[in-house]
């Protein structure tokens, strides 16, 4: 039987996922590309033939997504897998249509066949927007569990942007891993959280080698959970199922893919940022929690700003600088950098723009929805550099460091700084508790949890 000619449309993640759990050894298909967008710079690579596998002796090579028509012909593509997240439905159907009129199908690739299967439990955080909170949620749920002398290793979504062989399987115990594996400031914007309190992250390219190392861990695994990036679900079938949903953003959740596949796989649905919503766009979400997950239980939660060094903010003029996936493909204006500037009293929040230089004006220009503050992108070293000059550039008293990383740690800020942090505080009942005993109990984790408040 003729093999089909493939394309994988993706961004340095799920694609690998995909291609790892459905096609490597399968020899009904014939991946003869992957395309690349979202990310800066992540095409012109190839997914190298150790990865690829047997059937793949040149590896596979990634080309930019502004090429699908033409690679479509040129490469005589019979499918086309449509595999990164947070994207609009209309966007979705928008390269769908020139999938299909290039002559190829289009396809959608669900958990049943790219889920795994751990011999642990997990938890899955998922969400339906970037810049939900899940970053938070997960460190709530595993302080919870470590309080109860459980084990657990989170499994972070995939961002390998380097060196795909070395990236292959990571493990982040500590701060000084994040600089021997080369990380962006959005992998370090979601391993240092992690590291600083010392929980062990792994990430990397091929999930299964992942799993195998994570319920093997040298310290000990009772627990895995899944830290998920973007909307994507969870690569690992989960034991519980957590979304976070986001009321600054209110009727994302249904228009967004994969976030409404997310929410109507949910156990637990948390609406964050409560604190910081109208009353109406919270009800927006409730509804339609209730709408497409109605089994679902609903947790209200506030995300709680602390500020290092309040009295930078009060009254000064300020530069925001806020996490960079969550203002570029996530399409919010602020961040709790910005939040903690209008509840401190900052005299003005500055606009950035004026100051960018190299790849921020470019950032700008695509993204043309953010407007005062500036996202903290650092794919490489010389976005590192542009971004270090756009701070120093800045005209303001100080600077707020708004994304969950200490980014004063790897670039050198010429005017005062503070950090602010943000974690999940539930409003009454139900919350994370009460659901994470009823786990326990479930998977026999422990021998009581009577303890448990």
């Amino acid at each position: 039987m003729e093999r089909k000619n493939t394309i994988i449309i993706g961004a340095a993640g799920r694609d690998f996922h995909n291609f790892n759990t459905v096609y490597r050894d399968n020899e009904l298909y014939n991946v003869v590309a992957f395309t690349a967008t979202q990310i800066p710079d992540i095409d012109g690579r190839k997914y190298p033939s150790e990865l690829a596998g047997e059937l793949y002796p040149e590896g596979i090579p990634i080309y930019s997504q502004e090429q699908l028509p033409q690679l479509i012909e040129e490469l005589d593509v019979d499918e086309c897998v449509f595999a990164y997240s947070d994207i609009s439905y209309e966007d979705v159907m928008g390269i769908g249509a020139i999938v299909n009129a290039a002559g190829a199908n289009f396809t959608l690739l669900g958990p049943k066949g790219t889920q795994l299967k751990s011999n642990k439990p997990v938890i899955s955080v998922c969400a339906v927007r970037t810049g939900t909170g899940k970053s938070q949620t997960s460190r709530k749920i595993i302080e919870t569990l470590l309080e109860h002398d459980l084990k657990v290793v989170a499994v972070r979504h995939p961002m390998p942007y380097g060196d795909l062989n070395a990236q292959r399987v990571q493990r982040f115990a500590t701060v000084e891993d994040l600089k021997k594996h080369n990380c962006t400031i959005e992998e370090m914007e979601e391993y240092e959280p992690h590291v600083d309190r010392g929980n062990i992250v792994y990430a990397g390219v091929d999930y299964a080698d992942i799993l195998a190392a994570a319920e093997n861990d040298p310290d000990g695994c009772d627990v895995i959970l899944w830290d998920g990036g973007n909307n994507d679900f969870s690569f690992f079938k989960p034991d519980l199922a957590v979304t976070v949903l986001d009321p600054h953003r209110p009727g994302h959740e249904l228009k967004y893919y994969p976030g409404e596949v997310s929410l109507r796989t949910a156990d637990v649905a948390i609406i964050n940022k409560i604190d910081s919503a109208t009353a109406e766009a919270i009800q927006i979400v409730e509804n339609n929690i209730q709408f497409a997950s109605p089994t679902s239980t609903i947790i209200k939660a506030e995300s709680k700003i602390t500020v290092d060094n309040p009295e930078s903010i009060v009254g000064k003029r300020v530069l925001v600088v806020e996490d960079g996936p969550t203002l570029t493909h996530g399409e919010m204006k602020i961040g709790a950098g910005t939040v903690a500037a209008e509840r401190l009293g900052a005299k003005e929040i500055i606009d950035a723009r004026p100051f960018a230089v190299g790849s921020l004006i470019e950032t700008f220009n695509k993204y043309q929805h953010i407007q005062n503050v500036l996202p903290a992108m650092g794919y490489g070293e010389q976005q590192l550099k542009d971004l270090e000059e756009t701070i120093n550039n800045a005209d303001c008293d100080a600077v707020i460091i708004g994304t969950p990383m200490d980014l004063s740690r790897i670039i050198s800020i010429n005017k005062p700084y503070t950090r602010v942090h943000y974690d999940l505080d539930e409003v009454g009942s139900p919350n994370l508790s009460g659901i994470l005993k009823g786990f326990i109990e479930q998977h026999k984790l422990v021998q009581s949890t009577s303890d448990m408040k």
